[in-house]
């Protein structure tokens, strides 16, 4: 599963992009992806890194 990190960077891509672009349609999509993405990143586990003797908090 892709992690949260990586979502949210495409997000940010995808709105570079819309900010960069002239044509009204394309930027569109671009911003419908990026807020696709964000959303998804929303549910994305944290794929942050943690010391072993850091206890997991439960669910």
């Amino acid at each position: 599963m892709t992690g949260k990190k990586y979502l949210t960077e495409q997000a940010a891509t995808f709105l570079k992009f819309a900010m960069a672009t002239t044509d009204p349609d394309v930027a569109a999509g671009f911003l419908d992806k990026a807020a696709d993405l964000q959303a998804r990143s929303e549910e994305a586990p944290d794929a942050s890194p943690r010391a072993p003797d850091v206890e997991q908090p439960k669910d």
